[in-house]
């Protein structure tokens, strides 16, 4: 028998075995009580600041402290909200001139088929066509999909859902900001003080963890955010800085980030006429996406303590496993295995 193979060898992989599982089912369904807590923790630092600063005591520290979060989130939400309701009203008075242009690019593709095709033998005209007109069918059919009664009727029906959702997600998250102080003491008071110093190692080191992670994101989205701005000032001037930061927002979201942005843009610009323009955009989407995914590994691993490529792995595992929150959920993950090591709570030293 191997010699690190014991009872509490065992049990420890038992149990990492059904939290992993358990989350896979259970972390979809909470994560609004997930992120009201990691909010918490989040916000923990200016609770005690103001504690300090103005000698309150934790409930007027909190209730201050979430009325700015709250303005904060209602400030942006209603700046992008109306932006985009803006530029939605934009874009439908200017349906028709929009679709004025396209007809006259269709009508000039055609145009200038018809004078290229003239000296083609018959088979090769047919099969042009044919796939042509399996080309556009297939536009066509992408387009339905994305824009169709089901998928409006899904987007309104999940409102309701999204709201609940949020206000669970505030209330929650004020329930924890008041009694974190006293969760801490429940939890210790269930350790032994060995376990107890060890738990407290692992809890600093998630804490340095999760700042970390938060400023790694936030220096790779100001280089987002830079790299765009220069490029939208020869691009489009005149919404250069709007944009840029709408990009710097969205740019938070894993996987996506600024192509939610610039993809609708691009395509805009093309069904516009302006196909200039939209090649730009597409090439500016191509050189942030790029960007992302070459210098994030990179720059979380520096700050959160892994390798680029552990960090790149765990991301992609959390990501097929979870979801969206396993790009967050995968590094952290893997910190936490590392610090119960670095604490001694799990010992793993064999060789083959």
């Amino acid at each position: 028998m191997i010699k690190w193979w014991n009872k509490k060898t065992f049990t420890i992989i038992l149990v990492i075995a059904l939290i992993v599982l358990v989350s896979i089912y259970i972390i979809p369904i909470v994560i609004p009580l997930i992120l009201a807590l990691l909010t918490a923790i989040f916000l923990e630092p200016f609770v005690d600041f103001l504690k300090k600063r103005f000698k309150w005591q934790r409930k007027s520290a909190v209730i201050t402290a979430f009325i700015v979060f709250m303005l904060l989130i209602s400030g942006l939400l209603y700046w992008t909200v109306t932006y985009l309701i803006g530029r939605i009203i934009q874009f439908s008075q200017n349906m028709p001139e929009y679709i004025n242009g396209l007809t006259a690019i269709w009508e000039e593709i055609q145009a200038f088929f018809l004078r290229s095709s003239e000296d083609m033998p018959v088979e090769v005209i047919t099969s042009f066509e044919s796939e042509l007109a399996l080309f556009l069918e297939e536009v066509r059919d992408w387009i339905l999909s994305i824009i169709n009664y089901d998928t409006i009727t899904n987007l309104l029906t999940g409102i309701p859902s999204f709201l609940v959702s949020f206000i669970v997600f505030l209330i929650a998250l004020f329930l924890f900001m008041l009694d974190l102080d006293d969760l801490k003491r429940i939890l210790f008071s269930m350790l032994k003080d060995s376990t107890a110093e060890k738990v407290r190692f692992m809890a600093s080191r998630l804490n340095n963890v999760i700042f970390g992670f938060l400023k790694a994101q936030f220096l790779v989205s100001v280089i987002i955010f830079l790299v765009s701005f220069v490029a939208l000032l020869f691009i489009a001037p005149e919404v250069a800085i709007v944009m840029s930061l709408l990009i710097w927002v969205i740019d938070f979201i894993p996987i996506l980030g600024s192509i939610i942005v610039l993809t609708p843009w691009f395509i805009y610009e093309f069904i516009s006429g302006d196909i200039a323009q939209g090649t730009q955009l597409v090439i500016l989407a191509l050189v942030l996406l790029i960007i992302r995914r070459t210098v994030e590994p990179k720059v979380m691993g520096s700050h959160i303590g892994l390798s680029p490529l552990a960090t790149l792995i765990a991301m992609f595992i959390g990501l097929q496993l979870i979801g969206f929150l396993g790009f967050f959920i995968g590094p952290l993950i893997v910190i936490l295995f590392t610090s119960a090591r670095e604490a001694g709570i799990i010992k793993i030293d064999f060789k083959i």
